[in-house]
């Protein structure tokens, strides 16, 4: 494979990723790729009979009314804030419509909250068609976690281990920034302290696959603190989730 293949590929798994949503709340230091948790939901609305999941998209509330984290967050993710969730869908006529909706909006609310950790408050849904009765419905494709590369230092490499030990931990991946790393390890300036004095302080970005037979935010919150323990220094630390399943 050429280096242009690559690089495109490299594209295609970081578009793929969609937004990178906040999970749980500003001091959670966790994130998860928007394709990762679609398709939660959308596995979620499988069970619905008679109903077809069409567009779906999750994005803030509101942007001004957004928090900041308390940790640096991972390139281009969205901060910390209430998120609604927008999606299209059809249904057959054995119920009345406002019913199903209700119905569906409940079923994606409890995925997103309660399954994955996501500060889900609002949920609009917009039928746009009818199915025939005996419609089946489309099977949800997981996104395929992208490998990632071996650590390249010692100290990634005690990331990388404290990382999977994690209970619901499935594996590391390497799908943001292109480079194929799960773990990007940083100094940055101490924010409290700007003055000449104040020491650099590293920061670790972790980027994960989850299993589904855990909340996904307790998960990553377990992965900051074995991570933060791992190294002497007690770097900061964020998770991003790139798959569930």
């Amino acid at each position: 494979m050429t280096t242009a293949d690559r690089w495109t590929q490299a594209v295609k798994r970081q578009l793929g990723l969609g937004r990178l949503l906040p999970l749980g709340g500003p001091h959670d230091g966790a994130w998860i790729a928007e394709g990762a948790a679609e398709a939660v939901l959308r596995r979620a609305a499988e069970d619905m009979r008679g109903v077809r999941l069409d567009a779906l998209r999750i994005a803030l509330v509101d942007p001004d009314d957004a928090d900041e984290a308390a940790v640096p967050p991972p390139p281009s993710a969205l901060p910390p804030g209430p998120l609604r969730v927008t999606a299209d869908f059809a249904a057959t006529a054995a119920e009345a419509l406002p019913t199903t909706a209700d119905r569906l909006r409940g079923l994606l609310a409890t995925a997103a909250t309660e399954g994955l950790g996501l500060t889900v408050t609002e949920v609009d849904l917009r039928v746009t068609a009818l199915l025939d009765e005996d419609a089946q419905p489309a099977p949800v494709r997981q996104p395929e976690p992208t490998r990632a590369a071996e650590p390249g230092s010692p100290d990634e490499e005690r990331v990388a281990a404290a990382a999977l030990a994690v209970p619901g931990v499935t594996g590391l991946t390497g799908a943001l920034g292109g480079l194929g790393r799960a773990v990007h390890i940083e100094e940055r300036q101490d924010e409290e302290r700007q003055d000449e004095a104040a020491l650099p302080r590293r920061h670790v970005r972790v980027e994960i696959a989850v299993s589904a037979d855990r909340r996904s935010v307790e998960v990553a919150r377990e992965v900051r603190e074995w991570v933060g323990e791992a190294l002497a220094d007690r770097p900061t630390v964020a998770v991003l989730i790139t798959a569930v399943g």
